[in-house]
């Protein structure tokens, strides 16, 4: 896949953004069933870069930095 798509798991979870040989890669929003949900930068399939993590069910948000998938810190707490 190349370009702007959607892709959607059974078990609920769903991206919605910018792909690159079949991978996330770029700007994207990927949600879980549990109500968190990722806004942010992606590169190879990975969270990368600058993003946002928000909570529905605590109704919180975060932003942050990643490197290759794992949080490297919090930038700004609640809101």
């Amino acid at each position: 896949m190349e370009g702007k798509g959607i892709e959607t798991w059974k078990d609920g979870r769903r991206y919605e953004g910018d792909f690159k040989n079949g991978k996330k890669d770029g700007q994207g929003t990927f949600e879980w069933p549990s109500g968190i949900k990722y806004i942010g930068s992606w590169k190879s399939g990975k969270q990368h870069g600058a993003g946002v993590l928000y909570n529905s069910t605590t109704n919180t948000k975060k932003q942050g930095e990643w490197v290759n998938g794992k949080r490297q810190r919090w930038v700004q707490g609640n809101e």
